[in-house]
């Protein structure tokens, strides 16, 4: 009698964000694209934009409006840690993609109602926008935060993964690659992450996030 090939795991991937980086989107995307052509699934982690420049970097080399920019990121990775604490990791995703969606692709970034319509698509209590305004979950934030940062350093920014136990930041594309050219860009990253002593690759950026 015939036996079916045995079923492989995906591949987790380890994938630190903060939901108000327009670049941490893009890269989000398209490891979602990924995971259609090749067996990896993203394992969604929190990080804080605002600890990283406020608090590690000491606020140091920021000009005023993106001072102030800071000033309100605590908000919506707040809401996500709260999420998480009360209804599991699991939740992290689909409120990532529903906010997500609203400040980036919706261009929505300055609309109070971000975090509410988020809640409600997901099928979130709303009483968790509140948690926005509090620190109650900062620390599990900055935990997580650390598990990324105190590996990959301080130099760089989101997105964060983590590649077979290599820590990288990056990749930094737009638009988000489709297709068997998102599983490409996978297989580029196993070659890198799987280097030794390897530390970087870039070029200077000549466009604006496109997040179609």
């Amino acid at each position: 009698m015939p036996t079916s090939a045995p079923q492989h795991e995906p591949e987790q991937v380890p994938f630190w964000f903060d939901p108000v980086c327009p670049w941490a989107w893009i890269t989000s995307r398209w490891l979602l694209e990924a995971e259609q052509v090749r067996p990896v699934r993203a394992d969604w982690r929190l990080m804080s934009l605002a600890y990283l420049n406020l608090v590690q970097r000491d606020g140091s080399d920021l000009d005023e409006n993106y001072r102030n920019f800071m000033g309100t990121a605590w908000g919506p990775i707040r809401v996500c840690a709260a999420a998480a604490h009360h209804h599991g990791p699991g939740i992290l995703g689909p409120l990532y993609t529903a906010i997500g969606t609203r400040l980036h692709t919706q261009r929505r970034r300055d609309d109070p109602a971000v975090i509410p319509d988020a809640l409600t698509a997901t099928g979130l209590p709303a009483s968790l926008a509140e948690a926005a305004a509090t620190t109650e979950f900062d620390q599990a934030i900055i935990t997580s935060h650390h598990e990324a940062f105190d590996d990959v350093g301080l130099d760089v920014g989101t997105p964060v993964l983590r590649i077979r136990g290599t820590a990288l930041f990056g990749p930094v594309v737009t638009p988000a690659p489709r297709g068997e050219a998102a599983g490409r860009l996978w297989d580029g990253l196993t070659a890198i992450a799987a280097t030794d002593g390897f530390f970087e690759l870039k070029r200077t950026r000549t466009r604006k996030p496109s997040f179609d």
